[in-house]
């Protein structure tokens, strides 16, 4: 790398930093060569960007399927010499979608996912200057070996572990107890850390001949869980976002254990920061109750993450004992 131009491909996908509108209310209208001409001292960066349009929708539209083009466009950008890829989109499911393309690549070259808070009709957007920072993450040699990363406001986050905290705010992506991996100063990437060793799932490309479906259900005050087993039944696995450190109403326990019996059934927490248990509490409906039933243990993966883990195991065909396994080896890589 050293002495070459580094080439960047930025693939757009629509959402807030791509919307335009005239009337009070916006829409995503803004290509890909557009968000680029927009963008104050690209030129000066010595990089050779490249634009691809891939689709041009809110990110909250985005599905598993959209998500797996987009890893296809990427690996035909990388194969084609790019040194890295920027994926622009909206920001309502970054961090679910930047999970999944982390869970997918396994090459050096890093993927880089951006896009902004404020639209381009507002005061200061703040989408030129994400992408500006994504781009340049994405050139940068120091950011080779770290999967998928998410750039905002200056900050660079592992995929693994960011996610958006604030509806509104420029500062809304946040990575809990583990904080950034680095951030643009000056134009320059720094990183506080070396990458790190890092597990990718699926080792083969993802075509399910059906698409999996998993459901999600999240533990509330005073529910008896009573729907529970016909809410079960639609989907190929469950998430359970329980009480703090991995906990449900006790009328819950036996409608989850039942539905352990026909599909994966994974324990997070509701929480957004901090690990669910294992083996600390000892009453019906605890951590360690519903994992005797058979619930997987999600370990620091929040529900959102544990949901894209389970999918993509799901789409894989991944046996039972392979998926607990999976949740194992993906707690803290």
């Amino acid at each position: 790398m050293a002495g070459t131009t580094p080439r960047v491909t930025v693939i757009t996908l629509g959402g807030t930093i791509s919307m335009s509108g005239s009337t009070g209310l916006v829409a995503p209208t803004l290509s890909a060569a557009d968000l680029i001409a927009a963008i104050p001292g690209l030129d000066g960066t010595n990089i050779d960007v490249h634009v691809r349009d891939v689709m041009r929708i809110p990110g909250g539209s985005l599905t598993f399927p959209d998500i797996l083009t987009v890893h296809d466009a990427i690996r035909a950008e990388l194969d084609q010499g790019s040194t890295g890829t920027v994926v622009v989109q909206g920001t309502d499911t970054i961090e679910e979608s930047a999970y999944l393309l982390h869970l997918l690549h396994d090459a050096d070259a890093p993927i880089v996912v951006t896009g902004a808070m404020r639209n381009p009709t507002q005061p200061s957007p703040d989408g030129p200057a994400n992408l500006l920072a994504a781009i340049r993450v994405a050139a940068d040699e120091c950011s080779r070996g770290r999967g998928c990363l998410v750039v905002l406001n200056d900050q660079v986050h592992a995929a693994r572990h960011v996610a958006k905290t604030h509806t509104i705010a420029t500062n809304a992506f946040a990575s809990g107890a583990s904080g950034p991996l680095g951030w643009i100063v000056e134009g320059e990437v720094r990183y506080g850390h070396p990458p790190v060793p890092r597990a990718t799932k699926p080792r083969r490309p993802l075509r399910p001949t059906a698409p999996a479906t998993v459901g999600m259900i999240t533990a509330t005050l005073g529910d008896d869980g009573s729907w529970i087993s016909d809410f079960a039944h639609r989907f190929d696995g469950l998430i359970v976002a329980g009480f703090g450190v991995g906990h449900v109403p006790m009328t819950w326990a036996d409608h989850l254990e039942k539905a352990c019996a026909q599909q994966p059934v994974v324990l997070a927490s509701r929480i957004t920061t901090g690990p669910s248990l294992t083996n600390t509490y000892g009453f019906t409906g605890s951590e360690s109750d519903l994992i005797s039933r058979g619930l997987i243990p999600s370990g620091d993966l929040g529900p959102y993450k544990a949901r894209v883990l389970l999918w993509a195991l799901l789409a894989d065909s991944t046996s039972p004992a392979d998926i607990r396994t999976a949740f194992t080896e993906h707690n803290h890589a």
